[in-house]
Order: C-alpha cells, then sequence, then structure tokens
C-alpha cells in the first residue's frame, strides 16, 4: 500500500523509541513491508520533532515514556503543526491516562507492543489512510470509561449538540469502532457521504481525527 495522497510514493514512516532494539526491530519489520519506508528513527521526543521537520513522514510511530521529551507531548507538538504527520502510539503502558491523554493529543492509533507484528504495519496504512487502529485492550479500556466527572460529561454532550442528527448517528457510528464502509451500509448512504459528515463533524468540535470523535463520544456516556 502506498500513501493514499501519493499513489505513486510509500508510506513514510517515522519511528520513535528510546529503545535502540525496538527501533531497529520495528525499521526491519516496516522496511519490509510493501508500499512502507522508513525513514528516520529517534530516541525521544525531542528528536521526533527535529526529524519529522527534516523528513516530513506521513506516520510517527511513537512511544510515550522517553528520556527529554515524552511521546504524548511530542505527539501533541507535532499534531499542532500545519499538515501535521498521524500518530500511532506504541506502547507497554496501557493504563487508562496513557489511553486517554495520547488520543486528546490527537494521536491516531494506540497499540501496546505484545501484538503481532502484522497488526502494526496494518495500523501504519490504516494511520495514512486517516483511519484509525486501536487494540482491543485499548477499546474495552475505553468502553469502560464512563465513570467521567460531571463537568467533563457536560461539556462532551454540549459539544456533540452542535452536530446535525445525521452528523451524530455517523459519531457515534464511529465510537463504535466503524470503518466509512461499514457506517456507510449501516446508514443507508454512501462512503464519500460519510466521509463529508465525519469533516464536518471535526470542524464542527474543533477535533483533528475521528478518534477522538470517538473519545468525545464515550466521555459524553453516549454508545
Amino acid at each position: 500500500m502506498t500513501d493514499p495522497r501519493n499513489p505513486e510514493r510509500p508510506v513514510r514512516v517515522l519511528v520513535v523509541d528510546d529503545d535502540a532494539l525496538v527501533r531497529n526491530a520495528l525499521t526491519m519489520m516496516l522496511d519490509g513491508a510493501d508500499g512502507i519506508r522508513v525513514v528516520a528513527e529517534g530516541s525521544d521526543g525531542e528528536e521526533a520533532l527535529a526529524l519529522a521537520d527534516a523528513h516530513g513522514p506521513d506516520v510517527v510511530l511513537m512511544d510515550v515514556r522517553m528520556p527529554r521529551l515524552d511521546g504524548i507531548t511530542a505527539t501533541r507538538r507535532l499534531r499542532a503543526r500545519p499538515r501535521p504527520p498521524e500518530v500511532v502510539v506504541l506502547t507497554t503502558f496501557d493504563t487508562d491516562e496513557n489511553v486517554l491523554h495520547a488520543l486528546r493529543a490527537g494521536a491516531t492509533g494506540f497499540l501496546l507492543k505484545d501484538i503481532p507484528p502484522g497488526r502494526i504495519v496494518e495500523a501504519v496504512r490504516q494511520a495514512a489512510a486517516g483511519e484509525p487502529m486501536l487494540s482491543s485492550g485499548v477499546i474495552r479500556r475505553l468502553m469502560r470509561r464512563i465513570t467521567t466527572a460531571g463537568d467533563t460529561l457536560e461539556r462532551a454532550r454540549r459539544a456533540l449538540s452542535a452536530l446535525s442528527a445525521r452528523e451524530h448517528e455517523v459519531a457515534l457510528a464511529v465510537a463504535r469502532g466503524g470503518s466509512n464502509a461499514e457506517i456507510a451500509s449501516e446508514l443507508d448512504t454512501s462512503v464519500a457521504t460519510v466521509k463529508a459528515h465525519i469533516s464536518h463533524a471535526l470542524t464542527k468540535l474543533a477535533l483533528d481525527n475521528r478518534t477522538q470523535i470517538a473519545v468525545l463520544v464515550h466521555d459524553a456516556e453516549l454508545r
């Protein structure tokens, strides 16, 4: 699979992890996948920012706990830039705080390092296409995270009230983990229309990606 924004160019990946062995393993795996090329490796969040400037990756595979600058802060700074790369967080630490902070920072996906290698390759490809990828354990954590503070719940519900009825239906379907094609089939509409609804919802909610829509829906205790 190549970069959907330019079918002639492979998906360019930046690997960021403070463990050199992990970096090397990820690089070998991704470089061996069709249509993917690792353009650089970094050992912490500071290097991630500099290397993103130098190499313009499409996707950053980001660890969480690193020296100097952690992965969540680096993700937030990357996603705040014009034309930012997608970020997939890959970590051994799946605490509720890490999951929610990463997704709110703008990460497209959150994976645990013990998942099969093929899922990591799939996550990079999905991220390049703007589709989220979450480990099954992460999804279960989000579904259980219905103990948010009252003010968070009310803010989330107020935000979602700005959506049209159809956009609201699409947002709920996104939170259930549906792909664009699955949502289109469920709502008896086209994939292009689903994409348009998601784009409009992102603008109204001032969010970066569909994963953040899912977090907002869960904060609002809507399923």
